[in-house]
Formats: C-alpha cells, sequence, structure tokens
C-alpha cells in the first residue's frame, strides 16, 4: 500500500517528458513557460519537506498521507484539464506541494510498522525500489498515452491510485504522531521554503545555462535565509526541525553519505542519457529501453543489501558497494567513440550494483536513529538531502563536463565555420549536434565528430572524478557508522544508539 503513491510520485517526475512538445504547440507554452512546467514540481517538493514531515509528526502520518492524496487528486484533475500554460504551472507546484506530504509520510509509517530492523530494511528497499521502478517508467508510460489520449491524461495517472490509497488507507495503515508535538511554527515554515527553493533552483539553473549571476544571487540568498532558519530552530520551544538530530553520529554521517551518492548518481544518469542519444544516435524510445537493465539491476540489489546486511555491518556493506560502483564509473573513463554500448551498459549495471546499499541501508540508518516521534523529520531530511544532491550532481558534474568540453571544443572546430554555428557548437553537445544538420555534409561531420570527441573527453574526467568520490564516501561510511551492528543483532551497540538518542532529546552536541 505505502509503495504505490512511492512509485506515484516518482513516476510523475518523469512522466512529464515526453508531453513537453505537446505543451507547446497545445497550450502555447514558451521555453520558459516549460521549463518552470517541467520544474516546479520538483521545486516545490524539495522546499516543503520538512515542513511536511514535521507535520506528520505532529498531526499524524496516516492523515496527512490522506490529506496529501486527497490534494493529489485534485490538482491532477487541474493539471489534466490546463487552458493555459499559467494554469499548469500553478497546477503542478500543487501537485508538488501534495507530493510533499507522501514521501515522508510513507517513509515515517514504514519505520513505525516495522519495529523488527531486518523487516524494516527490507521494507525500505521495497520502498526505494518502488521509487526507481516509478521514474524508469515514467517517459514509456507518458509516450504510450500520448500515442491514444490527449496530453492531459499523464496527469489522470495518480488519480485511480489516490482513490485507493483514501480508500484502503484508514483500514490497512495504523496511525502515528508525536503526543508531545507543539505548535507548527510557520515562521519557520516560511524560512524553510525560502532557504532551500532558491538553492534548489540556482543549481538547477547553473546545471542547464552555466555560471550566471541571477542562480549564484540565489544560492547566496538561500544559504542567507538558510542561516537565518538555523538560528530561530536553535532558539525556539518547538522547532520545525529539532537540529539535536545531527548530535547523532550515525544520523549525521548516514545524511552526509546519501547527499554526496545521489551527487554521483544523477551526474551519470546525465551523461548516460546524452551518450546514448548523441553519441550512439539512438532514438529516445530506443534509449528508454536501455534503462531497463539498470532498473532490473537496482531492484535485485536494493532487496539484496538487506538481505546480507543480516549477517554483515551494514557499513561494510555500504563501503564494499562503493568500492564496486567505484569500479564501474573508472571503467567508463575508458569509453571513446568506437566502444559501443557493451562498456557503458556494463559500467552502469556496476553502479547500480554498488550504490544501492547506500542508497537503501542509509536511509534505514537515517530514520532508524531518530527518535520515534522525529521519523517524520529525519524522513524529510532523508529526502531533502537526496533532492538537494540529485540537484548538484548535475549542476556541479554537469558544469565541469561542459567547462571541459567547451575548452577541447574550441581548438578543433573545422574551418569554414559560421561563427554563430560556432559559437552554438561550444555552448553545448546538443547545440552542435543540432547545428551540424544545417552545414554542408563535409564540415557537419566534422563538427559532430569534434563534438563528440569532446563529449568523451568531460564524461571521461566526470565519471574518474565520481569514483573517487565514491571511495572517499566508503571512507566516510566505515568511520562515521563504525560500531553499527548487522542488522537485528542484539549487542552493547544497541545501547550505545539509545543513549545517543536520550542524548539528542535532552539537546546533545549539534554538528
Amino acid at each position: 500500500m505505502l509503495a504505490l503513491p512511492t512509485i506515484l510520485l516518482a513516476l510523475d517526475l518523469t512522466v512529464l517528458y515526453m508531453a513537453l512538445p505537446h505543451l507547446g504547440s497545445e497550450l502555447g507554452a514558451g521555453n520558459t513557460q516549460l521549463l518552470w512546467i517541467s520544474d516546479i514540481y520538483g521545486f516545490m517538493i524539495a522546499g516543503v519537506l520538512i515542513t511536511m514531515g514535521t507535520l506528520g509528526d505532529r498531526v499524524g502520518r496516516r492523515r496527512l498521507l490522506l490529506i496529501g492524496a486527497t490534494a493529489f487528486i485534485g490538482a491532477s484533475v487541474l493539471a489534466a484539464y490546463s487552458t493555459s500554460a499559467e494554469m499548469l504551472i500553478v497546477a503542478r507546484a500543487l501537485l508538488g506541494l501534495a507530493g510533499a506530504t507522501l514521501t515522508p509520510s510513507t517513509l515515517s509509517l514504514i519505520t513505525n510498522m516495522f519495529t523488527d530492523p531486518r523487516q524494516r530494511s527490507l521494507a525500505i528497499g521495497v520502498w526505494l525500489t518502488s521509487f526507481s521502478l516509478g521514474g524508469a517508467i515514467g517517459p514509456a508510460v507518458g509516450g504510450a498515452l500520448l500515442e491514444r489520449f490527449w496530453w492531459g491524461s499523464v496527469f489522470l495517472l495518480g488519480v485511480p491510485v489516490m482513490v485507493l490509497l483514501l480508500v484502503t488507507g484508514p483500514r490497512l495503515l495504523p496511525e502515528h504522531r508525536s503526543p508531545g508535538a507543539g505548535r507548527l511554527d510557520l515562521v519557520s515554515a516560511v524560512l524553510s521554503l525560502a532557504a532551500i527553493l532558491p538553492i534548489v533552483y540556482g543549481i538547477k539553473q547553473i546545471a542547464k545555462d552555466g555560471v550566471r549571476v541571477v542562480p549564484l544571487l540565489a544560492v547566496a540568498a538561500g544559504v542567507a535565509v538558510a542561516v537565518l532558519f538555523v538560528r530561530r530552530q536553535r532558539s525556539i520551544a518547538d522547532p520545525l526541525l529539532d537540529l539535536r538530530l545531527f548530535g547523532n553520529r550515525r544520523f549525521t554521517g548516514a545524511l552526509v553519505s546519501m547527499l554526496l551518492g545521489m551527487v554521483t548518481l544523477y551526474s551519470f544518469t546525465f551523461y548516460f542519457t546524452q551518450y546514448l542519444q548523441l553519441v550512439e544516435g539512438l532514438s529516445p524510445f530506443v534509449a528508454g529501453l536501455w534503462f531497463i537493465p539498470m532498473a532490473a539491476t537496482t531492484i535485485v540489489a536494493a532487496m539484496a543489501a538487506p538481505l546480507i546486511a543480516r549477517r554483515l555491518p551494514p557499513p561494510r556493506v555500504i563501503a564494499a558497494g562503493l568500492v564496486l560502483a567505484a569500479g564501474g564509473f573508472a571503467s567508463l573513463a575508458l569509453i571513446d567513440a568506437g566502444s559501443g554500448l557493451t562498456l557503458i551498459i556494463v559500467g552502469g549495471v556496476v553502479i547500480a550494483v554498488g550504490i544501492n546499499p547506500l542508497l537503501v541501508l542509509s536511509t534505514d540508518l537515517i530514520v532508524s536513529s531518530a527518535p520515534p516521534e522525529r521519523t517524520g523529520s529525519a524522513a524529510a531530511m532523508q529526502e531533502t538531502s537526496g533532492e538537494l544532491g540529485s540537484s548538484l550532481g548535475i549542476a556541479v558534474f554537469g558544469t565541469l563536463g561542459t567547462a571541459l568540453y567547451s575548452a577541447q571544443i574550441t581548438g578543433t572546430l573545422p574551418g569554414g565555420l559560421p561563427p554563430e554555428a560556432a559559437e552554438t557548437a561550444r555552448d553545448s553537445f546538443a547545440g552542435a549536434f543540432a547545428t551540424a544538420a544545417d552545414l554542408p555534409a563535409e564540415i557537419g561531420t566534422a563538427l559532430v565528430t569534434a563534438a563528440r570527441e569532446a563529449f568523451l573527453t568531460g564524461m571521461n574526467a566526470v565519471t574518474l572524478i565520481s569514483a573517487g568520490v565514491l571511495l572517499a564516501i566508503a571512507v566516510l561510511v566505515v568511520m562515521a557508522l563504525k560500531g553499527v551492528r548487522p542488522l537485528g543483532e542484539a549487542t552493547a551497540e544497541t545501547g550505545q544508539e539509545e543513549t545517543g538518542r536520550d542524548e539528542a532529546e535532552r539537546g546533545g552536541a549539534v554538528v
């Protein structure tokens, strides 16, 4: 039951991709409006996750989940029958607000429902697998719907799922809330949104357009508001985010590891998609099919990690997986224009196998290290770190790869290339391909060859750096999570962890 909204949330992030061309013609949406239609959903989810996680602790996680499901239905219908681009942007923003109630509510309910560590880790593995499955099938589902129905049909997918949740949820899901919860601090909620939203926006704009003044100012403004948010949390009796959670070494170490791991994972996805379509020349549909091996591997690895962690300490399982994933990234640094699909597909599968223990087990460590009345807040922090990590992965590594691409192609552009075409080619790999189609055959072929080599130079460098980052995370995991025992093993460590929780409750050190 809890897997259904998780699949839907991820699916709604990617299902829109196939509908964007239709929105341009049907609603007259310009490029800027299309970007907002695509991005505002994720922006709003990231901006209010902390608020929704804490709200669930206070009003009840099942209640918030059902309220969010109701709101999701209304926003989905509004999006499907939008009559203008502006109306659709508003509807997508409302979908994001509703969607932000789903993830922390489902994850915290899992933590409350499965008190046995082994069962909880397996349940979290299923939960994460559902999220991966939803994201992987989104473009395919969207394409299938658009072949038979109008563009709005992609937004109605969630309606029957949410109706089913509303009917069965009150009967199948228990209610959990914090008995001593205080009032929700609205000022903190506004500060949370005002901090995260510009940071995510700035990072994503840097990933799309490079380093510009406005995105940098947005990030700086978000950081400044985040400082105010932290100061307020330390000074009020009922904080929106209990910063004492960071006094738990297990919580902090797992959270940072999750963020850095998402950086590398999403940077790979960014380059993988471009490689398939621009280097190998595959259509979007065929390129989408090549995600299936990694999606299947993700399911297997996510389910296997908790089972292995019953016999071996989770830090060892995570670290071993990260070393394996680092090897996958390192192998991608060997790709050249003649490598074909085998190396990148095999490397992608190895990365999926290696990185999923981090995603599954660190999520379990994050939510299980928090006191029961704070699991909603901890789940929201886990999702927020994942969102920031994915944005940083595309922005930082995407920008690095683009800089290396531009530096190399500048010196290898073919002679006789018009100045405007040369400028477009230097801006992006996709721009070079689009420009080449309008040039004489000989010059166009030379430009594509130069652009392909420059892109691979950037991709090779980024994958090699990603391998180094994963090895660094492996060291961090071993050091920060030292002493964590195999799942379900009753040892003295359990007492130590509970002591850490008690200290956090009393106001232990804040990192």
